[in-house]
Parts: C-alpha cells; sequence; structure tokens
C-alpha cells in the first residue's frame, strides 16, 4: 500500500528519481528481449507506423506490477499489463480480459469469466490459473504494495477460463477493484522470477516490451495479440523518463516528444506553441495528515481548528495556476461517491479558528509543530503561511526517510496526495479505516466509518441505493479527525495535435481508438 502514496506535488514528487536515473543513464545495463530489432535506436524507425513519444514524469520504478502498480506509474504499466477489469468514463468496472463475471446469492463468491483464446506475450495462456497466481503473488510476495487491498479475497479456485475468488465477507466492489490500479495481470511464467520480470515485463496489454533501460527508456510495439487488437492503432511507444519540466513543452515543440504530462506552470507555454493542452479527469487529492495521538492533535478544538485555518483556494491559486480544484473530499464533484452535504463542512474561517484555540488554552505562537515532508515543497510553504496567520508556529522539516516514520505513525504533522482507487470504498478505508495506510492516526476512525463502509460492500453497484449508501460513507470517513483534504491537483496533459483526443477514463490513460496522424 506504501507504494500508492504519493507525498508532495505530482511533478515534484519524483523529480529526484528521475535526475538521478539521467545521470546514471550511461551506466545502467540495456535489458533486451529476444525480439527486439534496434538496438538504442528511435522506434520509429525500428518499426514504422503510428509512433508515440511519451515523456512521462511518473517514469515507473518497477515494472512488476505486484511492486509498481501503484500511485501514478499504474498508467505507464498498463501499456503492458491488462487487468481482469477496466473503468469507463463513468468510472464504472466493464470487461478486460474478464468478459464477463457474476457473484452468488450471498454475494461473498465471484466467478471471473475470461475470454477465450488469450496468451501472454510468452506464449502462456491467459487462463484462471495466471489469476490465482496473480492475486495469490500480489497478497503474499514480501515487497508487494497491493495486498492490503486484497483483504477480502480468501482463497481462489481456477477452473480453466473460470476464476471463482471466495470472499471473506459480502463485497460487491471486487469488480471495481480488480482493474488496472490493484490487480494488473503478469504471465506466471515469467512471474516466477519477479526479479527478472521487474526488468523485462511480460503481460498481456495492448503492448509488449522490445528495449528497457531501468528508469529511463522503454521501447515497445503493439501487441497482435491483445484481446482488443483492432482498436489500437498505435504501432510503437518510445516511453522516456521526463527531463525538467521547463524542457518538456521545447521537446514537444520540437518533436522529440508527442505527449507528455506537465506541470501547470508550463500550460500557457504548452498552448502558445500550439499544442494541445487538457486535464484528464482523475481522483488526485492533496492533504494535510494530523495524529490525533499526539499532542495538540488530542484535542479535538485544535483539530478543527486547523480545519478553519485552510484556505483551499490559495493552493488552486498558487500551486495549479487554476487548473486544479478546491476540494475538502477525496473524489471529485459529480462522482458517484462525491457527498453534496459535506461540500461546505469547515469553510475557511481565520476569526473562528483562533477562537477554537483560544478555548482548547492555547496562546497564539504557543503551538509549534514540525511539518515532515519527504523533500522541498510548496504545498508545505502554503500550509505553514496559513497557520501562523492563526497563531500556530510550523516548522518545515525535510526527511528524506519520511515513509518510515510516517506508515509507523510517529509523526505528528505530515502531508500526502493520492491517486485514489477505481474501488471508492478502497479510497475510504484506506484514508479512514483503522488500518488504513493513509490514516497517521491509526488505530483511530472516526465513529460510524465502520458500519457505513460494510454498508458499502454489502449493496450491489447496480442498486438504486448505492449512490445514497456510499456517499453516507464518504460523509462518516469525513468526520475524521485524522486528516484535512485541501486540493486537486490536475492531470495535466499536453500533445501533439496529431494524436487524437483520448477517451475520458477518470485517472487512466486509455490508448483505446487513439490515432497518431500528421500535423
Amino acid at each position: 500500500m506504501s507504494g500508492r502514496l504519493t507525498p508532495r506535488s505530482r511533478r515534484a514528487a519524483f523529480r529526484p528519481g528521475r535526475l538521478r536515473a539521467a545521470a546514471l543513464g550511461t551506466a545502467l545495463a540495456t535489458v533486451l528481449v529476444p525480439a527486439l530489432s534496434a538496438c538504442g535506436g528511435d522506434a520509429s524507425t525500428a518499426g514504422g507506423g503510428a509512433t508515440l513519444k511519451w515523456a512521462s514524469s511518473y517514469f515507473p520504478t518497477h515494472w512488476d506490477p505486484v511492486v509498481g502498480g501503484s500511485g501514478a506509474q499504474f498508467r505507464e504499466l498498463a501499456l503492458v499489463y491488462a487487468s481482469l477489469t477496466r473503468t469507463d468514463a463513468t468510472g464504472k468496472a466493464v470487461p478486460d480480459l474478464a468478459k464477463s463475471w457474476e457473484y452468488n446469492a450471498k454475494g461473498d463468491q465471484i466467478t471471473f469469466h475470461l475470454r477465450p483464446g488469450l496468451k501472454f506475450s510468452d506464449g502462456t495462456p491467459v487462463d484462471a490459473a495466471a489469476v490465482k497466481a496473480a492475486i495469490v503473488r500480489a497478497q503474499k510476495q514480501k515487497n508487494s504494495a497491493l495486498f492490503g487491498d486484497l483483504t477480502s479475497i480468501k482463497s481462489v479456485d481456477a477452473n480453466g477460463l473460470d476464476a471463482v475468488l471466495h470472499l471473506s465477507q459480502v463485497d460487491y466492489q471486487i469488480p471495481q477493484l480488480l482493474g488496472e490500479r490493484v490487480l494488473q495481470i503478469a504471465s506466471p511464467k515469467a512471474a516466477a522470477s519477479p526479479t527478472k520480470l521487474d526488468q523485462n515485463p511480460v503481460g498481456a496489454g495492448p503492448f509488449t516490451v522490445t528495449q528497457l533501460v531501468p528508469g529511463t527508456k522503454v521501447l515497445l510495439k503493439k501487441n497482435p495479440d491483445y484481446w482488443d487488437a483492432k482498436d489500437i492503432h498505435i504501432d510503437n511507444v518510445e516511453l522516456t523518463s521526463a527531463p525538467d519540466a521547463a524542457t518538456v513543452v521545447s521537446g514537444l515543440q520540437t518533436g522529440v516528444y508527442n505527449f507528455a504530462d506537465i506541470a501547470p506552470s508550463q500550460a500557457e507555454a504548452a498552448k502558445k506553441a500550439g499544442l494541445d493542452v487538457f486535464v484528464q479527469p482523475g481522483f488526485n487529492a492533496n492533504n494535510i495528515s494530523l495524529n490525533v495521538n499526539k499532542a495538540p492533535f488530542n484535542n479535538a478544538k485544535v483539530v478543527d481548528a486547523v480545519r478553519y485555518a485552510i484556505n483551499r483556494q490559495e493552493f488552486v491559486d498558487k500551486l495549479t495556476f487554476g487548473y486544479g480544484s478546491a476540494t475538502n473530499q477525496p473524489f471529485p464533484k459529480g462522482y458517484v461517491a462525491y457527498d453534496p452535504q459535506s461540500a461546505n463542512d469547515y469553510a475557511y474561517d481565520p476569526a473562528k479558528s483562533k477562537q477554537l484555540l483560544s478555548e482548547a488554552g492555547y496562546k497564539a505562537g504557543q503551538i509549534k509543530l514540525d511539518l515532515v515532508i519527504p523533500a522541498e515543497d510548496p504545498q508545505a510553504e502554503v500550509v505553514q503561511a496559513q497557520l501562523a496567520k492563526v497563531g500556530i508556529t510550523v516548522n518545515i522539516k525535510v526527511d528524506k526517510n519520511w515513509a518510515t516514520p510516517f506508515f509507523a505513525k510517529d509523526l505528528t504533522l505530515s502531508l500526502y496526495g493520492t491517486t485514489g482507487r477505481d474501488s471508492a470504498a478502497q479510497t475510504l478505508t484506506a484514508h479512514f479505516g483503522p488500518n488504513g495506510p493513509l490514516n497517521l492516526s491509526s488505530p483511530y476512525e472516526p465513529s460510524g466509518f465502520e458500519a457505513a463502509i460494510a454498508k458499502v460492500r454489502q449493496t450491489p453497484l447496480d442498486s438504486p441505493d448505492y449512490a445514497k449508501v456510499l456517499q453516507a460513507a464518504t460523509r462518516a470517513g469525513l468526520q475524521s479527525k485524522a486528516l484535512v483534504f485541501t486540493y486537486s491537483s490536475p492531470n495535466l496533459i499536453a500533445k501533439s495535435k496529431s494524436i487524437s483526443a483520448l477517451p475520458k477514463n477518470p485517472a487512466h490513460i486509455d490508448w483505446t481508438g487513439v490515432t497518431i496522424g500528421t500535423n
């Protein structure tokens, strides 16, 4: 689960790794698969046809989906790996490797029916045994980032093309859960050696790897055996670790790239350069994390004082150049889990914040806190300035090993941001559950949340009551005193106008139907 967390602003979070990768690029061994036809060359010249040249700020640190299929990197891994399900533009689960599924009458067993005749790029069949192997590996592999997402799955029976999942509880969220983010399925033959898989990914997705330079570049070609190959119109992909934000736009202008995620500060320059700039919908949410097990946040009035001290719009204006949005919950407006009843809770009110601090027995300047973050982040400076206005002194402390004390719940105050999950119930439990990895105050959970989330799992997705039940769980979770949501950072993309529009699937980059022509 820890791999799902993006503790800083979207672009800045990965910059140190990218710079190190660039510096070490010449020293890294290039890993080639047997199908490689051109060493170190341009994919367009190697294979011809339409070539996607993608500069990514989230270049995968791992290509084993059990380890790396988290945070924002699942989008890149989805070039290679397919999943049982995927999400459509409404956020609902639709068929991928599984053509259909059904629950038993009780709701504690679900059977996925796989498409016939599919195979991984190494020739291994895509069958129920492969699904079982993927689930077991995600649950048990020592360095898995996914085991915490799969606690509802008790066991799996593999019957030919039918994977029968026996659940530890009634849970109708499973089709939502087992999509790109949580269960990208690798060849069990290749995954027998996870270390080798990490260097030579083998999946059943729309593309196969022909060359991989760890941390720097990956070349891929279209997979003719992908189940939906007829709707993939891109022949080759050059995925490159993005350089500094300031040089991405010039690279797009000159044709070094034709697709890239960009920083909000670069959006206007990209537009002036004639590029297509758009926001891909998503579930990004940034938060201030509080530990209610430590003073002064063991005083509920201090927590509420922080809530009222936060001017969410300032984060949007200063950090996203207006492309983001203020939010007090982990879901975007219009999404089924977004709770309209909670939309105006704890609106910015510094006078009320000061009053609450006084009622809690604190004078201005008496509360002094360390805000611990993994790297320099302008978001922290906004928090520091806003809390200073109500009399709370914040010292920003950078700790490169931040993850260790965060997940040990040793910090008092921190920041993090997430990309969310396709299962709204999983998003809620990650933030508000007693064992949630994003709950700095574990084992604390808000009153009524456990019952509310259980009701969500027990409600079929097509039930007329589903939206009401889900929003009630969001409302219960937002009573948590362990975090304060601030703003949603955009999935901001710039591309050549020769690339057609992408499907607007929330948080995903889907290449189905996308074409690349000429400007």
